[in-house]
């Protein structure tokens, strides 16, 4: 039912900033539009699971970088935060916040140009992802790593704290 409540908070902001459909973005009014040039088909499929905390971690940061990249600190990425992040948490991130001047979810200013989540380490309740943010291309690019523990009793975030990677 959690998931059903966030949608129902997140409805709202989506219908207001969806573009309203036209004969000219409707599918049904003729041919698909050409695919956008950053599709690669090359690419493995992306999946995941609401069991696997892992798979959590990499959907909100996923959502949470779009939020931000697309529209700043605004409603959606603050009940981004509310549904996936602990109470305990978002109290941290505020004062976290408040010491580093940056977004404390990110460790950063601004919003990054990819994500990476994987599997860390698990035991006495709790798994640990890694996080690699970057910004930049291949060739000039900065990394930012964090450690991310979630709960496994509610699969929520319950910490996110800065990581030097191996």
């Amino acid at each position: 039912m959690p998931t059903l409540r966030l949608l129902g908070h997140l409805l709202p902001l989506v219908s207001a900033t969806a573009p309203p459909k036209t004969a000219s973005t409707a599918t049904s009014a003729g041919p698909h539009p050409a695919a956008p040039a950053s599709l690669d088909p090359e690419l493995p499929p992306r999946c995941g699971s609401t069991a696997s905390v892992v798979d959590r971690v990499a959907d909100f940061y996923g959502a949470y970088i779009d939020a931000i990249h697309d529209s700043g600190r605004g409603r959606l990425a603050e009940a981004l935060r509310t549904h996936y992040l602990t109470p305990d948490l978002r109290k941290h991130l505020v004062n976290w916040e408040d010491q580093h001047h940056a977004d404390g979810v990110l460790h950063a200013g601004r919003a990054p140009d990819s994500w990476q989540v994987v599997y860390n380490d698990s035991g006495m309740g709790h798994a640990w992802s890694r996080v690699r943010l970057t910004w930049g291309d291949a060739e000039h690019h900065t990394h930012v790593h964090l450690v991310v523990q979630s709960d496994l009793a509610t699969t929520r975030i319950s910490g996110i704290r800065a990581n030097r990677p191996e």
